[in-house]
């Protein structure tokens, strides 16, 4: 596709006010850039100055017939609302831009909305495809241990297990993070890839104990092995070097993190492929967490722990972003409750009612609840 250079200079400028002025990461800067690159696709790099609503009426169009590359199916709604909201913004910044506001109208970037129902659609939430605690266990004894690298990866697994740390943040971890005699890894923004660069500390959940003892044995070997120090990684990349036929091969550890968390999610994906269970996300063992946590029923202040422990400043957050209950365990405890017949009981959590009502603005105030009898 021919470049435009007036708009590679704007997008450039883009660029630099969503990294300096509302702090965009690049991961949310380089999403932004590949949604104005597509419409760049649809008007054939046509001068930015020269918008027009029907342009962007045009691209929706586009968009609802355009195809995933990988799938080859039609692009997910929610897909093509976070690409137009993305246009949307960014012709509403033009429009303010000098030089632009009599070329734009504030008005004409709201032709890039989406059809309520597309809209609703998009934000609906979809049953995720999460790992039982077992299950987890499961992919977790399978791993071998037999080389410094196969007890690496199964320390990755293993402390992912125990922490529900996000893959940047486990990718990222050095000694002086984690301490094995209280049980925890301290999520220290300073040099961890925390989200959002939010610092807080995480207690070794108490889920498997095979795990725990794996992390504790890697640290060991880390540290009485390799004699390494505080500074040096957790989970450090693979040195590699010549083998015997002269090929490249691993052959130890170097002193370096990972960049990213490719490697650790490569690691944990295939830990569950290995046994036969689905490709889960590394992402979706926090949302086993968080299940097997509303199983155990843990009284509000333990709840909230547990939701401290994730990184959530509001247990509100865990309950909704987390929360969700399976299809089928819906099913049970709905069944459950019918036969139980306990109508009489009243929920009487009054540390989670008032959580609800500071999120809803206040309003009101809390009845006294009776007490449980």
């Amino acid at each position: 596709m021919k470049t435009n250079s007036d708009n590679e200079r704007l997008k450039h400028a883009y660029c630099d006010y969503l990294r300096n002025a509302t702090g965009r990461d690049e991961a949310t800067i380089d999403r932004v850039m590949a949604s104005i690159a597509r419409f760049e696709a649809s008007t054939k790099s046509r001068d930015f100055k020269r918008f027009h609503r029907k342009q962007a009426m045009a691209f929706k169009q586009s968009l609802a017939e355009a195809l995933n590359a990988r799938t080859g199916e039609r692009l997910s709604k929610s897909t093509v609302l976070a690409t137009v909201r993305d246009l949307r913004t960014f012709f509403l910044w033009l429009a303010r831009e000098p030089g632009f506001r009599s070329h734009i109208d504030y008005g004409d970037a709201d032709y890039f909305n989406l059809p309520e129902k597309d809209v609703a659609i998009a934000r609906a939430r979809h049953e995720r495809n999460v790992p039982s605690i077992e299950q987890c266990q499961r992919a977790l004894a399978a791993m071998p241990a037999d080389t410094v690298h196969a007890r690496r990866d199964q320390a990755v697994f293993a402390l992912a297990l125990i922490t529900a740390a996000r893959i940047s943040a486990l990718a990222s971890f050095r000694l002086k993070h984690i301490d094995i005699a209280q049980g925890f890894v301290d999520q220290d923004a300073r040099s961890v890839r925390t989200k959002g660069a939010k610092t807080f500390r995480t207690y070794f959940m108490p889920v498997d104990d095979n795990a725990r003892q794996i992390v504790e044995n890697w640290v060991s070997e880390l540290r009485t092995g390799h004699l390494w120090g505080p500074a040096d990684p957790l989970f450090p990349k693979t040195a590699m070097g010549l083998d015997q036929a002269g090929g490249f091969a691993p052959v130890g550890l170097t002193r370096e993190v990972w960049a990213s968390g490719d490697r650790a999610r490569e690691i944990i994906q295939g830990a569950f492929v290995a046994v036969g269970l689905p490709k889960f996300h590394p992402h979706s063992i926090r949302h086993a967490l968080i299940r097997h946590a509303m199983s155990l029923d843990l009284s509000a202040e333990e709840m909230k722990a547990w939701s401290q422990n994730l990184g959530h400043t509001d247990v509100l957050t865990t309950f909704l972003s987390y929360g969700q209950v399976a299809t089928h365990r819906q099913g049970e405890l709905i069944k459950a409750a019918s036969a139980s017949r306990h109508i009489g009981n009243e929920f009487d959590d009054r540390a989670l009612l008032e959580a609800l009502a500071a999120r809803l603005g206040g309003k009101g105030s809390l009845p006294d609840q009776p007490a449980r009898s």
